[in-house]
């Protein structure tokens, strides 16, 4: 049956049923009430197995939303079979508190609003009204008119919700939803005129069937979009953690930069434990100064919740307050874990609501945990840095100690013993004029010994402490040892370097000329080798010093050999290592040895002044 008119006669209410003969127009209305009834149930367990599966209000509220919308179903079913004016009521109702629950549940989704005492004023409007509607008033149009008008601006204010919380966020799903609620609103105004006198029959439910189905693929959509956005969003951080070593900037920067990159989120803040209570060591966005000034309550709230139940928490800001902080409607908090341990915890501020929505907490725990290890592993980074820093500085120490006893023992040989043993053949040359000639022959040979001990003991203090370096400057050395090698030993040595080398200091200078004393002196001794190349190359930077040599190489039978070299080419490693450089042994692509050293020119000149204060 169709209902066309209702009014209050003397007696009570009557009411005009129209073709009460006509079974088929009544079980066509009943048929699509029944429809409607299976996709609201439906609609029901969607939202139900949300809540069950993400814990979140909003879920809940949507779910509630729809079981009352069934109700109202179930009443106006009940109604057409019986047309007893109770049921009647109570579709009034329900449709009344379906309309408060779909927009409660909006409001508490884009903004986690808590209850309200306006919630319960909008909560009366369908019981009272309807009593008024349907027992007391006699003109339909008087009766209808305020609960259609509620019931449509209950709707449109819904899709206002969605359609701000699209704004904010920029968000297809409610941008969805926003549009076919807006419609729906615009579909309810229709009831006095055309639905309530059967023109809509059975069609007016299909068409709510629509707008029921719309909604709920909205939901869906906005659950995906969560998990999208928070997948790949935290997916991308988890990735950035795990490149230390290959970025620039730290753990907490990188966490702040993209948790700025959640809907609605517009500022970051990471909290860590210490022994004194803990404290925002970082911050991002409008949290850019908490580390520096005192945070919102709310902001304390989040982290006293997260450090007390150990799992991801929102808390509401603060209305009416001076701080602009308490502008946001969320502060949400993700706990930092180091083990089990609660370290520290990850807060988030913005305008639209908490940026983990669909997001597992075993996900954001599990999130933390990641965190945590990636800040442990960055104080650990951060420790071995240090620790390799001072280790050079001690190397670099004991590399200019032994450089300075070798100098001290090139003096006293060539001030000493060099000069005691000059003595010594000057005296016996006085022999050799003043004594017998019958022992001419063995003063000759004495002194002659003597001689090439003196001519020995020079040649040490010059491998001790090379006199041209210090007299003649880096690059005329370099050029002296290459010629001095090539013509002692019979060995073709070619050098070419440009005409002017940057400033390394003395650690540096003296680096390059042991690398290529060493490399000139294990081409001679190993290499078994004709020609020796040696090409010295400079940028602003760096200095580049590469000795190859048409010999045997070096042993290919143990890879890991060159790596392992010992004697005079780990020292050289250490020299190189010590002044910021880099060495390298390589086999050349056509045969022989090929050594390679680069010296950076800021990192020498800093190496030296650092060990320069150390000792």
């Amino acid at each position: 049956m169709a209902l066309v008119d209702c009014g209050l006669g003397r007696r009570g209410p009557r009411f005009r049923l129209m073709n009460a003969n006509a079974p088929a127009v009544s079980l066509t209305e009943l048929a699509a009430a029944y429809l409607q009834i299976a996709v609201t149930l439906g609609l029901v367990i969607l939202c139900a197995v949300l809540y069950a599966r993400y814990r979140k209000e909003y879920f809940g509220l949507w779910a509630l939303a729809w079981a009352i919308y069934g109700t109202r179903l179930g009443a106006i079913v009940s109604f057409l079979h019986t047309g007893a004016l109770g049921w009647l009521y109570w579709h009034q109702v329900t449709t009344g508190w379906t309309a408060v629950a779909l927009l409660w549940a909006a409001l508490v989704f884009s903004r986690k609003l808590p209850s309200r005492w306006w919630f319960v004023v909008l909560g009366l409007f369908p019981p009272v009204w309807s009593y008024v509607a349907i027992y007391r008033l006699q003109n339909f149009f008087l009766a209808s008119g305020p609960a259609v008008g509620f019931l449509s601006a209950a709707t449109a204010w819904t899709a206002w919700v969605f359609y701000r919380y699209d704004r904010e966020v920029g968000s297809p799903a409610s941008r969805l939803l926003a549009g076919s609620l807006a419609l729906w609103a615009v579909h309810h105004l229709d009831y006095p005129i055309l639905r309530a006198r059967g023109i809509w029959s059975p069609w007016g439910y299909y068409l709510d069937i629509l707008f029921q189905l719309v909604v709920g693929v909205g939901i869906l959509l906005l659950v995906l979009e969560d998990l999208d956005q928070g997948l790949r969003t935290l997916t991308a951080l988890s990735g950035e953690l795990q490149q230390r070593g290959r970025r620039s900037e730290g753990v907490p920067e990188a966490v702040l930069r993209r948790a700025l990159a959640l809907r609605g989120v517009h500022g970051s803040a990471l909290y860590l434990t210490r022994e004194d209570g803990g404290a925002f060591i970082n911050g991002a966005g409008v949290c850019a100064l908490w580390p520096y000034e005192d945070p919102p309550e709310s902001a304390w709230r989040a982290v006293d919740r997260v450090r007390t139940l150990g799992a991801p928490s929102v808390v509401q800001g603060q209305e009416g307050s001076k701080s602009p902080f308490w502008a946001h409607p969320y502060t949400a908090a993700i706990p930092v874990l180091r083990g089990s341990t609660v370290a520290g915890a990850l807060v988030v501020v913005g305008e639209a609501r908490d940026p983990f929505t669909a997001l597992d907490t075993q996900f954001l725990e599990a999130f933390g945990q990641q965190v945590g290890a990636a800040l442990e592993n960055e104080d650990l980074y951060r420790s071995l840095e240090d620790r390799t820093e001072e280790l050079e500085r001690l190397q670099m120490r004991m590399v200019r100690q032994h450089e300075e006893e070798r100098n001290r023992l090139s003096r006293e040989l060539h001030d000493e013993t060099a000069q005691v043993l000059a003595a010594v053949n000057m005296q016996l040359g006085l022999l050799r004029e003043k004594g017998d000639e019958s022992m001419a022959l063995a003063l000759d040979r004495a002194r002659a010994l003597v001689g090439e001990g003196i001519k020995s003991i020079r040649s040490v203090t010059r491998n001790l402490r090379p006199t041209a370096l210090d007299d003649l400057g880096l690059l005329p050395a370099l050029r002296a040892l290459a010629r001095d090698f090539g013509g002692q030993e019979a060995l073709g040595v070619t050098f070419d370097a440009p005409p002017a080398l940057p400033p390394l200091g003395g650690d540096g200078e003296l680096a390059l000329y042991r690398t290529l004393q060493e490399a000139l002196a294990n081409a001679v001794r190993h290499g078994q080798c004709k020609h020796v190349q040696v090409v010295l190359s400079a940028t602003e930077r760096e200095v580049h010093l590469e000795v190859a040599d048409d010999g045997v190489g070096f042993p290919t039978d143990d890879p890991r050999g060159l790596n392992r070299t010992r004697g005079g080419l780990a020292g050289i490693r250490e020299r190189i290592g010590g002044v910021g450089g880099s060495f390298t042994l390589e086999n050349g692509p056509d045969g022989g040895a090929r050594v390679s050293v680069r010296v950076p020119v800021n990192a020498a000149m800093k190496k030296e002044d650092d060990g320069g204060e150390s000792t």
